[in-house]
């Protein structure tokens, strides 16, 4: 049995126009109702809808953008359809995601908008006044990065968290990694991707093919990388030029290294051909990464303290008070960190080892950074809960070898998290019923 295909529905305004009677009593003839279309269905995705209300207001959205960014809008058809696509891996996401439990509160959503307004080197009421003298809709803004949050955090727990570096893995890169021609750069892409389906016909490849070349053959002709981007790719990207930011070999597919090998800053390359489809890469700039690292790190261990339901912010401190005045009175600081620190590092008595810059949270660093080796700190809160901090010594030391390692780490880990995200994408929209009403104009 086929499913229920959903009903249609119309906001319709109905006008009919009704002359009043004369004072003989005879009524004018009634003017023909006037039907005025206000909104209607252009596409179904599973249980919901995306109306074309909803198109038009993001369209609108991202076309301000492009202006901004001085790329010629592509023709409203292929516009439409670029941000309707969009719009349809976003919902079908945020179904996911609601189905499974992922919710973001309003008290989470108002943090997370006070960092972005603090990012902006503003408070949050001086950022919303920004925002509306923009012509941007707070409320709406507000949603938009509730939306966000939520497809984030299903990323990370459905794709990201599977994602498994091997200490091999590391091996096998760094061994290999010179031996590769361009592994020690980093690159500035943009790119086009034209997607071809899984299991298409060669009739299908043939098409998507055509319309790689098209893109092109208009590049070639002069026309703006970021403007053929949005007439053309189907990356998520594609309305932001298609930039995919500076990237290490690590990150990028080694035939997107070999193609930015050959070329110069400026330069695009031919058709490239992968198991997602056909590719363009224009490289942006190049640059080399593998320097010496020197940086002074500190040997320091911690007692930590946790906020929960049982221990409130006051208790959490003053425990850390407590065992302060019992350190400076001589009890010893792994025995303390032992019995009471709720970090996993309390079994080796709250040692952290040697860390460098970044490798903490900033309230931690700086606390740490203040302090003279063998000095205890006051409590120090992050979003851990509270610290007691002591620093046991310092040194200069060259990292360069175990930056070399972490990120390689880092980047191998980056980039299957984002071949892994792709592969989920295609899966999970494949899986989602989805019904196109862009073209039905009745």
């Amino acid at each position: 049995m086929k499913p229920h295909r959903p009903f249609m529905f119309r906001l319709l305004i109905v006008s009919a126009l009704i002359g009043l009677a004369t004072a003989a009593g005879a009524a004018e003839p009634a003017a023909a109702p006037s039907i005025k279309l206000l909104d209607r269905i252009v596409a179904v995705v599973n249980s919901d809808v995306i109306t074309q209300y909803q198109l038009d207001d993001r369209v609108k959205t991202v076309s301000q953008q492009l202006r901004k960014q001085n790329i010629q809008l592509p023709p409203r058809e292929i516009l439409d359809k670029q941000v309707l696509d969009r719009m349809i891996l976003e919902q079908v996401q945020l179904q996911l995601a609601k189905e499974t439990g992922i919710r973001v509160d309003d008290t989470q959503l108002d943090k997370a908008l006070q960092r972005i307004a603090e990012q902006n080197k503003m408070d949050l009421a001086s950022f919303r006044k920004t925002l509306e003298h923009d012509h941007v809709d707070f409320d709406k803004f507000r949603e938009e990065i509730r939306n966000e949050i939520i497809i984030s955090r299903l990323r990370e727990r459905d794709v990201d968290n599977h994602v498994q570096v091997s200490e091999g893995e590391v091996d096998n890169y760094l061994k290999t990694r010179a031996a590769i021609r361009g592994s020690d750069n980093e690159y500035n892409l943009a790119h086009i991707l034209i997607s071809v389906p899984e299991q298409a016909s060669p009739e299908q490849i043939q098409a998507r093919k055509a319309k790689a070349e098209a893109a092109l053959d208009d590049l070639r002709k002069g026309t703006n990388f970021s403007q053929v981007s949005a007439r053309y790719s189907d990356a998520s990207d594609a309305m932001d030029g298609g930039l995919l930011g500076w990237r290490s070999a690590a990150r990028l597919p080694s035939l997107f290294v070999e193609a930015a090998e050959a070329l110069q800053p400026g330069g695009v390359s031919g058709l490239l051909r992968s198991p997602n489809g056909f590719h363009i890469i224009k490289l942006l700039d190049k640059r080399g990464k593998d320097t010496p690292m020197i940086v002074q790190q500190t040997h320091a261990r911690h007692i930590l303290i946790k906020i929960n339901e049982l221990t409130s912010e006051t208790d959490a401190k003053n425990r850390l008070l407590q065992l302060r005045e019992r350190l400076v009175n001589g009890a010893k600081f792994s025995e303390l960190a032992r019995l009471h620190s709720e970090d996993v590092s309390a079994s080796q008595g709250g040692d952290l080892g040697w860390l460098s810059p970044g490798q903490t949270v900033p309230e931690f660093e700086r606390a740490m950074d203040e302090l003279k080796p063998g000095q205890i700190s006051q409590p120090v809160r992050t979003p851990f809960g509270w610290h007691l901090i002591q620093v046991l010594e310092r040194r200069t030391q060259d990292v360069s070898q175990q930056n070399r390692r972490l990120q390689a780490q880092q980047e191998i880990r980056a980039r299957k998290a984002d071949e892994a995200y792709q592969d989920w994408l295609r899966q999970l929209r494949d899986r989602a019923y989805v019904e196109y009403r862009l073209d039905d104009k009745s």
